[in-house]
């Protein structure tokens, strides 16, 4: 990937590919939460007339690149491009353009979860079927005429988070997963792939996770979301992205619960996240040389 071709890439698009959903459109102008810091009002603006950001609250802003390189804490325009080159960005889901309408998702079917090329999906991600299938669904649903399908991850307001091999996205209501609501501790992790990654690697390593609820913030946008339910447990035990935004959501987390909260992301800490982890693949940037722990489950 290049400049331009970096630069035509909708910032709609690529805010929704990280799990920011719109909170509201003022005419051109469209409002999220912050995906730069922990906030519960948005004052994250994007102008569709010019594809350009600001954050009111930071006091910074710019087009998609700066936007990757303050979410990525670097310079270097070179890991920009990698980094949008390896992601998966819809450019016909849910963008916003000027003079159009916002695209609903439409005939939205709910089943397991069998089609063979999301297990694909998930195999290649190094995450067995059948511990997809006890926690995931197979969604299909139309964007305009055209069909697709996907995994799908509920929330506890009812929406799902999706995810194939070329798209990562969301049915509203966007909010937190909550998995259980019996144990003192449990686990916290940034998306449903982290979660299902850290489902197999306790299979792996023989460990028992029935003593452990499960909450997913499915967006770091969702933090302030996860606090009043985090406040009933004992032990919050945290797996966020080793990146700026997963990192600032942990510290967040930590000022409001304090000692609750354990940071596992230490045990990871040469990979992006679990799924890296899980796959043996380590983080592009060479700033990265914290000395990994054991992995603590």
């Amino acid at each position: 990937m290049n400049i331009e071709q970096a630069k035509s890439i909708q910032l709609t698009d690529y805010m929704h590919s990280i799990g920011c959903t719109l909170i509201k459109q003022q005419g051109v102008s469209l409002w999220y939460l912050s995906p730069l810091r922990a906030e519960s009002e948005p004052s994250f603006k994007i102008n569709l007339n010019r594809n350009e950001w600001y954050d009111f609250g930071a006091g910074v802003g710019g087009d998609i690149i700066r936007l990757v390189m303050e979410l990525h804490r670097t310079t270097d325009v070179g890991e920009v491009l990698r980094i949008l080159g390896n992601k998966p960005i819809s450019h016909d889901s849910l963008s916003f353009r000027p003079q159009e309408s916002f695209q609903c998702f439409e005939d939205i079917s709910v089943k397991p979860l069998e089609n063979v090329a999301l297990l694909q999906f998930l195999a290649e991600r190094k995450i067995p079927a059948d511990i997809a299938a006890a926690y995931c669904k197979e969604v299909h649903y139309k964007l305009g005429s055209k069909p697709y399908f996907a995994i799908g991850f509920e929330n506890v307001s009812g929406g799902y988070e999706l995810r194939n091999k070329y798209f990562k996205g969301c049915i509203s209501p966007k909010a937190i997963s909550h998995i259980g609501n019996t144990n003192r501790s449990c686990c916290l992790f940034e998306g449903f792939m982290d979660m299902l990654s850290f489902q197999t690697l306790c299979r792996q390593k023989g460990v028992d996770l029935v003593k452990y609820d499960i909450v997913v913030l499915n967006s770091v946008g969702n933090v302030s979301a996860s606090i009043s339910p985090l406040r009933n447990y004992e032990q919050v035990h945290c797996y966020l992205d080793n990146d700026s935004a997963g990192q600032r959501a942990t510290a967040e987390i930590g000022r409001q619960l304090g000692s609750k909260l354990i940071d596992r992301s230490l045990s990871y800490a040469l990979h992006k996240d679990l799924n890296d982890y899980l796959c043996g693949k380590p983080i592009a940037s060479e700033k990265h040389i914290i000395k990994p722990r054991k992995m603590k489950l």
